[in-house]
Order: structure tokens, then C-alpha cells, then sequence
């Protein structure tokens, strides 16, 4: 039964669908579409419980059950009372329907996940004299559906909570980044485990526990529970023969070359308790200081940081006298390096006074960001003023 081909979509942070297609393919993912958010693609469900398990940037992984036209609320109770629901989960399962559209022409997206919840449960009864009860906050199943002007889409949710909440955090900071975005930019940035990795503000650690995941080959998903374990298909035996695979291919407990410091002590703290708690507070060395004060800890690497924004006006006036600060810093001490800001503040490279050799846009959560990607070179960084750029 888990050798069938089915159809997948693994939402993601948008910027990142051509990462998490890259992962999806080394996994055995076939017939890859990336699309704004996410990418689908086909497999067994075999392949669900291993991209739940492993996959560092997808958010979620949803089973597709149907695929169709509709142009009517009425359409989507149809077809959604035709599907065999009884053949999927029980009916002692509390479920929970979201609905979200782009360009819908229907008046009330509230209406129709009414409406698909209504054909859920009337399905139940017809069949089994027993209804599925309804838990908005914890359910057991998640039946996501998606709308665009003339198509609909039907998933079973089959990751639970959202894979990018790993279960490390023991002590929470203003603001972390989520896992699966930092996990991104460790790979748009190109970091292996044998580079240097520094992140001199790190606050809650999420960079560096990411890496340290990498470099020690520990799946994300171990450890935690799923979705697709409530489901009927469930085959506990090739799941924990999988979890035991994964367990096998980790590397020994040797010192990283991880490092990360703030100026926060309390901040350095919680990230050394998020450490702990995945078992990894040996792999990084932590330092409190001023990020001006930092010196490199090796010849190359890479440095990655997620400084404030600045959203406040004080905020933005501290990191305006900040940036030109860093910019001389990376200039004068980091040669050989290269420097990954993220960053929703679009004044950086002006401030910081490098120039980019490369600009990613992503997005945290609704929030437009970019990652900068500078290339610390010796007498090639530093920009020019537009007469020096004229005498040239």
C-alpha cells in the first residue's frame, strides 16, 4: 500500500522554493513543480514519511486527495461527500477544515469550509452512523483546501504541527526566525559542514542550531509525532524502521566549527538552553560580545546574521549609525570571508557601504525581506562615490 504513487504539495517560505526542490529531489521526489509557496510532487507514501522526517525547509507536507472544477459551494460539497473518507481516518478522529483561495469568486471562503466539513461528517454518517467532532485548536486531522478561480484542491494535512517547529526551543527570544527559513539561508549561502560558520548576533541560537543539525546529520522531524500516524494507511513498522535508519547515519558528538555570540547576555542564555535541549550544546562555542568587538575565529568561513529591523524610529536610527560600523568591520577583518545579512531593513547596503554581490528576496511570514550576500575580498568591496566612480 505505501509503494503506491500518490501527489504531495510542501508549503514553504517563499524564496525557498528552489531549495526545497533541490532537497525534495535527493529524497527520490518525482514530477517537481515549484509554485509561488511550496512545491508539489509525487512519490509513495513512503517518501511523506521521510520528507516529514527530514525535510529542514518545507513547512508542512499535504496528501492530495482531489483535484477538480468548481463553480459553486454546492460543487464542493459534492465532491467533497464522494471521497472516501472512511477509508482514510475514523471517525473517533477530531478533524479540523482550513480553507484558503486566490481569485475565488465565491462570496464567503467561511461558507464553504462549512460546507466541506458538512459533506465530511454527512459522508461519516451515511457510511458509519457516526459523525467526526470538530477541534479548531489540536485536531487529530487537518483537511486543507485550496481555491483559485476555477480549480480546487482537497489535502490531508500529514504533518500535525508545522514542521519548522523542531521542539528545541526551551527558552523563546523576541522574534525568532523560523527553523525551516534559517535552515534556507544556510543553504542559499552555500554552508557545508566543514566551513566556518559564525553568527555574531544570535540571538536564540536558530542559525546555529540548524547548522549544527546539518553537520551532524540529525533529522528534524525525530523525536516528535505526526499526523499521518492517525491516518488508517499508517504502517508503524517501515515509520520506525525509518526512524532508526536516520538514527544510524548521525555523526559522532565531536566539537563544530559553530560559532555564535551576542551582546545580550540573557539573549546568549536561552540560546544556550535551546542548545541543550537538542542535545547540541557541545557542538557550538557561544561568547558574549559586542558584535564590533568579534574577531574572526578562522581564516574563511561564513558569517550569517539576522540583525533588528529597526521597525521603530530609534531603532532605525541605532542601526543607521550601526551598519557603516559593521560595514568597516567585515572590510577590515574578515577578508576571505562571506557575509550573509537577512534583513527586512532594504537601507543596509547603502548604510553598510559594501556592495552585494548577490540579493535574495524572501519573505518572513508576510514580511518582504532580503538576504545580502557579501564577498569579502580584499580592495574590491568598498563602494565608491559617484566621482570616484566618474575618474574611473
Amino acid at each position: 500500500m505505501n509503494g503506491s504513487r500518490e501527489r504531495f504539495f510542501a508549503p514553504c517560505p517563499r524564496g525557498l522554493e528552489s531549495v526545497l526542490a533541490g532537497e525534495l529531489r535527493e529524497s527520490g521526489a518525482q514530477d517537481l513543480a515549484p509554485t509561488p509557496g511550496g512545491v508539489g510532487f509525487a512519490g509513495s507514501f513512503d517518501l511523506c514519511y521521510r520528507v516529514n522526517l527530514e525535510s529542514r525547509i518545507a513547512s508542512r507536507v499535504l496528501w492530495r486527495i482531489w483535484h477538480g472544477p468548481y463553480r459553486s459551494e454546492q460543487d464542493l460539497y459534492e465532491a467533497a461527500i464522494a471521497l472516501p473518507w472512511r477509508d482514510w481516518f475514523s471517525a473517533d478522529r477530531t478533524i479540523k477544515v482550513k480553507v484558503s483561495a486566490q481569485q475565488c469568486p465565491l462570496k464567503s471562503l467561511d461558507f464553504v469550509t462549512l460546507r466541506i466539513k458538512d459533506a465530511i461528517c454527512d459522508k461519516f454518517f451515511t457510511v458509519a452512523k457516526a459523525r467526526p467532532s470538530v477541534d479548531t485548536v489540536k485536531p487529530d486531522v487537518r483537511i486543507d483546501a485550496f481555491l483559485d478561480a476555477q480549480q480546487a484542491t482537497l489535502y490531508l494535512d500529514t504533518s500535525g504541527e508545522p514542521l519548522f517547529k523542531r521542539g528545541f526551543r526551551a527558552a523563546r527570544t523576541e522574534a525568532p526566525l523560523r527553523e525551516n527559513l534559517a535552515a534556507g539561508i544556510l543553504k542559499l549561502a552555500g554552508w557545508t559542514p566543514g566551513q566556518a560558520l559564525l553568527d555574531p548576533m544570535c540571538g536564540g541560537g536558530t542559525f546555529l542550531l540548524e547548522a549544527a543539525q546539518m553537520a551532524r546529520r540529525v533529522a528534524p522531524g525525530l523525536g516528535r509525532q505526526f499526523a499521518f500516524e492517525k491516518l488508517n494507511r499508517f504502517q508503524e513498522k517501515s515509520w520506525r524502521a525509518l526512524c532508526e535508519e536516520s538514527r544510524a547515519r548521525q555523526q559522532p558528538e565531536t566539537p563544530l566549527s559553530i560559532y555564535g555570540s551576542d551582546v545580550n547576555g540573557a539573549v546568549l542564555d536561552a540560546a544556550k538552553a535551546n542548545l541543550n535541549q537538542a542535545g547540541l550544546a557541545d557542538a557550538v562555542t557561544l561568547k558574549q560580545i559586542s558584535i564590533l568587538d568579534i574577531k574572526p575565529p578562522a581564516d574563511a568561513g561564513v558569517m550569517v546574521m539576522n540583525p533588528p529591523y529597526g521597525i521603530r524610529t530609534g531603532e532605525q536610527d541605532d542601526l543607521a549609525g550601526l551598519y557603516p560600523l559593521l560595514g568597516d568591520l567585515l572590510k577590515q577583518r574578515f577578508t576571505g570571508w562571506r557575509a550573509y545579512i537577512f534583513t527586512a531593513d532594504l537601507r543596509l547596503p547603502k548604510l553598510i557601504r559594501l556592495t552585494p554581490s548577490r540579493r535574495t528576496p524572501l519573505f518572513n511570514g508576510a514580511l518582504e525581506c532580503r538576504l545580502y550576500e557579501f564577498k569579502l575580498v580584499e580592495g574590491t568591496m568598498r563602494k565608491r562615490s559617484p566621482k570616484q566612480a566618474g575618474e574611473a
